[in-house]
């Protein structure tokens, strides 16, 4: 079955339909749950509440299109971290894998598993993060950091069975978190109506906006809560060596995938305003919106619903991020800007074991350092600049490769994917203006990457085939 396996032994096992359940298994974690508190907080209107989900959905649509096109060219593991290296050279693709293996995929997997674990606690109150097993703060182990490191355990061992083991949990985590949701939506829709709520936010709809610049200035800071949530779509392209008929199947499921969860995403923040006046969405217990939502429905009961649904989201979450985040690695162990054993795939379950080690060994780190959330809001402005440079690479690659086969070309180029540009290098701008704290330190994080690009340089070999 040679034309069945990458050239290092990974395996085609993915289909259509697992490719677009990696996408949208990715996406959903547990942001679209709790972030709309702190976005109507910072935009205080029901109107620009919703048009930063609008516009966090065509811009990430935008970006999946223009994706779609690098991956149907290049269906190599590593995805993004490849079209880089072929774009703009290895220093700005090690940067990227840099980026992502220590903060930006690691630190994701760690907060995704916290959040796990912290929802769990509402039905066994023993894991908490202040039921310590030993020490106290950073220097202890509490309940909640030692079910978060089981999780990413067991998710990573499950992993090194082999794709189809990954895609199978994919699969059935993707489809009970999205039946989470769509019924949340239904329920919100067809039995909660809130009259008053109703009649409070709509009335009102673009209170305390209008179209100056201080609403876009709102608006571009408030879509980092947004954007990050709908993160991660991009994992699938990390696997697109293990993708059939990726040519076709890599572009379909970035679009689909994309699509569908912005969709819900954009019907559950219509169905909290349906529900909560925009001043119970802002001031939602511990900014659980969804809870509050679902509890106007369901009463009590609805603290548990909503926690299992979390529960169930934050499991897939990160299943989908372990499985794909290795595979850079992997391909970075190839080109010898990574350890070489990384670069290794296991010969019975064709897995990239080694990389899912190492990448398990520093999310653990990350869970007991407890430094990861910090880290994460830090990175926001490195990921969307390596968003940036990505679509970039569209227009690079046009150019420097034009014979490169394409049988899929990005929709709407190249007006879509440069108007992408100049709306995240807008947010970027007025996130240096407005949270320099949160911007600073993820350049910081990305350019100490320089040094340690050259060291692995000098020490390793040409780059594998």
């Amino acid at each position: 079955m040679a034309t069945n396996r990458e050239n290092g032994g990974l395996v085609k096992g993915l289909g259509l339909l697992d490719s677009t359940t990696l996408v949208m298994g990715s996406m959903i974690g547990s942001g679209i749950f709790i972030v709309a508190a702190d976005i109507s907080r910072q935009v205080n209107s029901p109107g620009l509440l919703l048009v930063t989900w609008l516009v966090t959905a065509a811009m990430t649509m935008t970006a999946a299109l223009s994706y779609g096109e690098l991956a149907a060219a290049m269906p190599h593991a590593g995805g993004q971290y490849v079209y880089l290296r072929e774009a703009f050279g290895p220093m700005w693709g090690f940067l990227y894998g840099w980026t992502l293996f220590l903060v930006i995929q690691t630190g994701t997997i760690a907060a995704v598993a916290v959040a796990f674990a912290k929802y769990t606690g509402i039905f066994a109150p023993s894991i908490s993060a202040g039921n310590y097993l030993f020490g106290h703060g950073r220097l202890g182990l509490n309940t909640q950091e030692l079910l978060a490191i089981a999780v990413v355990l067991l998710l990573s061992w499950s992993n090194t069975r082999g794709i189809r083991t990954g895609a199978v949990v994919q699969n059935v985590f993707t489809f009970a978190k999205t039946a989470a949701l769509l019924g949340l939506i239904g329920f919100g829709f067809l039995i909660g109506r809130n009259a008053a709520a109703v009649h409070i936010n709509f009335t009102g709809f673009w209170r305390n906006s209008g179209w100056t610049f201080d609403s876009v200035r709102l608006v571009g800071v408030a879509m980092v809560g947004a954007l990050f949530s709908s993160d991660a779509w991009n994992n699938v392209t990390f696997t697109a060596a293990e993708v059939r008929n990726p040519k076709r199947n890599l572009p379909l499921s970035l679009a689909l995938g994309v699509g569908l969860v912005s969709a819900l995403y954009i019907a559950c923040n219509l169905v909290y305003l349906n529900l909560l006046p925009l001043e119970a969405i802002q001031h939602a217990p511990e900014d659980r919106v969804a809870t509050a939502a679902a509890a106007y429905i369901l009463g009590p009961v609805a603290v548990q619903l909503m926690a299992a649904a979390i529960m169930i989201s934050t499991f897939g979450c990160n299943n989908g991020l372990i499985l794909a985040g290795a595979r850079v690695s992997y391909a970075m162990a190839k080109d010898g800007l990574f350890f070489r054993r990384a670069a290794q795939v296991d010969p019975l379950h064709h897995t990239p074991r080694f990389a899912l080690a190492v990448q398990c060994i520093w999310t653990v780190l990350l869970i007991l350092s407890g430094s990861y959330s910090d880290l994460l809001d830090y990175v926001i402005f490195a990921a969307l600049l390596f968003y940036i440079l990505t679509i970039s690479a569209l227009f690079v690659l046009r150019r420097k490769q034009p014979n490169l086969e394409r049988s899929y070309r990005a929709l709407g180029y190249p007006v879509l994917p440069a108007l992408y540009i100049l709306a995240a290098g807008a947010i970027e701008v007025l996130l240096l203006l407005y949270k320099p704290d949160y911007t600073w330190p993820g350049l910081i994080i990305v350019m100490l990457g320089l040094p340690v690009y050259f060291i692995w340089r000098r020490k390793s070999p040409a780059r594998q085939p």
